[in-house]
């Protein structure tokens, strides 16, 4: 019984990570994070290669 219980609990863990998770990816999505994100990539590349 005590397996059983165990393996629910892990469950239950791994759904709640998954969700806020998710929940924070929709957040940053909608602040438009990604933006800022993708230009210091390639900020960070053009300097790698010399040209920035």
């Amino acid at each position: 019984m005590q397996g059983i219980k165990r393996t629910k609990t892990l469950s239950c863990i791994r759904w709640g990570v998954l969700l806020v998770s998710l929940l924070f990816l929709a957040i940053g999505i909608a602040k438009q994070e990604y933006l800022e994100v993708l230009q210091k990539a390639v900020k960070i590349c053009l300097e790698c290669i010399g040209i920035g």
